[in-house]
């Protein structure tokens, strides 16, 4: 199983709406290398879900339910199949994993407008610790 963050404008689809609607196609990445990432997705991998802009956070948690494969819409594009898993309550902020100094290499604290990208282990590994009794 490979874990992955994709960040999603609350204005456009927040956590609410993916709450509502359990599940979801995840579209509308462009970025080559976020594409690169969704393409690699399988069913089973696990998504953090963050909110970006205004209050940067990791705010839910997904399971991926299809493989990662071509935008129909879009040729340049990949979509996935996402199943929400959970809110992650209170969210943990970009601010709080920067403040870790544990993730500076990693392309959310280096590549802040990347999309969707892998979950580092350490990354998983702090996120269940501070959140035990959530499925991670």
């Amino acid at each position: 199983m490979q874990y992955f963050l994709a960040k999603t404008d609350p204005e456009t689809y927040s956590i609410d709406d993916f709450e509502r609607d359990r599940k979801t196609v995840w579209d509308g990445v462009t970025n080559p290398q976020a594409v690169h990432v969704i393409r690699r997705m399988r069913p089973g991998d696990r998504v953090f879900i963050y909110h970006s802009g205004g209050n940067s956070s990791v705010v839910g948690l997904a399971v991926v339910r299809s493989e990662g494969r071509p935008d129909p819409k879009n040729p340049k594009s990949a979509v996935a199949d996402f199943e929400f898993a959970g809110r992650l309550d209170p969210p943990t902020t970009l601010a709080e994993i920067k403040a870790s100094k544990k993730f500076d290499d990693w392309s959310l604290v280096r590549q802040s407008r990347l999309s969707t990208m892998e979950a580092p282990e350490k990354f998983v590994e702090w996120m269940r610790a501070r959140y035990p009794r959530q499925k991670i």
